[in-house]
């Protein structure tokens, strides 16, 4: 009886958070006003000074977080990679216990 209840709430979870998930980006793959499209590099630019663009975006209309004119699964990866240097394994990242 416990392990149905706890696998019930289980996949109920996932369907919840599943919901959630975003859509597909139609914008990808397309190119900007300046006729540009945002690869690797770009991405990971872009991770890199994501809480810095989060705090600009909150208060300016002209500043996004993510470019959604981007390459796709390339770009995607940079922008993980840099979120993840900056936040966690990086320049900010923790320091090793002595």
């Amino acid at each position: 009886m416990k392990k149905s209840a706890v696998l019930f709430l289980l996949l109920a979870g996932v369907v919840l958070f599943s919901s959630c998930a975003p859509g597909p980006n139609k914008l990808a793959k397309t190119a900007n006003s300046e006729g540009d499209v945002a690869g690797f590099w770009l991405g990971l630019w872009h991770g890199l000074i994501a809480p810095i663009t989060f705090i600009v975006s909150l208060f300016s209309d002209k500043v996004t977080l993510y470019e959604v004119h981007n390459s796709g699964g390339w770009y995607n990866f940079g922008f993980v990679l840099g979120a993840g240097l900056f936040l966690s394994g990086g320049i900010l990242g923790r320091k090793k216990k002595k």
